[in-house]
């Protein structure tokens, strides 16, 4: 066995990462192109599908390799078993797919009170987004990114930690990961831009994703956790603020989100008696 193969068996996790960091951020820099770096909305309106296949290659692309050269053709069987799991009870579906549209649109019309600002671009404006497009791309990102995520590295990980540290330690790599979409040019030119990218990157998706690795934990489904992922980014992509929302109204409706998930996180955590902390060993002992 080469180093390379022994390292790849004994850190398969930390090989899965290193790969899908490499490929997305490879892919993205390669549409971005080395010279210019385009604002949210440019991104959002000319290239952004683009940039998106490129980085749902790494996560997808990474799983799927990494999965074949650790388990083999057995763990590929395996992972198209999780995929078709799909009896797993009404309610859980109902947690993927309506919790996300739900608090996202809850988040924003309780912000609003305060200013119209925080009202989503749906609401306030002539150009309403694409409802069918919106939930094709949430489909498109929620099954490509979670073949990786939740097909490789979450069952693995979740088999030393809890519920809770494992969607804290992928959902902090989760975010890392978004960089290339989140950067923006005025990102490093002062205090502001700066924090909007790091409430972007670190504040919420560590909590959405430690949700997910709960009804995952429950459902045994990858189906299921492609569905909530969808749910999540169809959500944005239609409820979401103005693209031209920026500095501290930006800031403000990303930590009152991000503040809403660890909400939810800590009552399921209260309701589960603080079971999320517990290994997957220690609850099948």
């Amino acid at each position: 066995m080469s180093p390379v193969q022994s390292f790849v068996t004994r850190r398969p996790v930390v090989t899965y990462f290193a790969l899908a960091f490499g490929i997305s951020w490879a892919g993205g820099l390669f549409v971005l192109g080395p010279s210019r770096i385009p604002t949210t909305v440019e991104l959002l309106m000319t290239i952004g599908p683009i940039i998106y296949v490129a980085m749902l290659a790494g996560p997808s692309v990474a799983g799927l390799q990494m999965t074949s050269l650790v388990s083999g053709r057995a763990g590929l069987r395996e992972l198209l078993a999780r995929l078709t799991t799909w009896r797993v009870g009404r309610r859980w579906y109902a947690v993927a797919l309506l919790a996300p549209p739900l608090m996202v649109i809850s988040v924003s019309l309780a912000l609003s009170f305060f200013s119209p600002d925080f009202l989503p671009a749906i609401f306030i404006t002539n150009e309403k987004p694409a409802l069918l497009s919106g939930v094709v791309a949430g489909l498109i990102v929620g099954i490509f990114e979670e073949l990786g995520w939740t097909g490789f590295a979450i069952p693995r990980v979740r088999r030393r930690y809890g519920v809770f540290s494992t969607g804290l330690l992928v959902g902090v790599l989760w975010g890392a990961w978004h960089f290339p979409m989140f950067w923006e040019p005025e990102s490093f030119s002062g205090a502001l831009p700066f924090g909007v990218l790091l409430v972007r990157l670190f504040s919420w998706l560590p909590a959405f994703r430690i949700l997910m690795v709960w009804v995952y934990d429950r459902t045994g489904s990858l189906l299921v956790a492609m569905l909530m992922h969808g749910s999540l980014t169809a959500a944005q992509l239609i409820f979401m603020p103005p693209p031209s929302s920026s500095g501290m109204t930006l800031m403000i409706s990303i930590l009152a989100w991000a503040a809403a998930l660890w909400i939810v996180v800590a009552l399921i955590a209260v309701g589960d008696r603080w079971q999320l902390s517990r290994p997957l060993h220690q609850q099948m002992a």
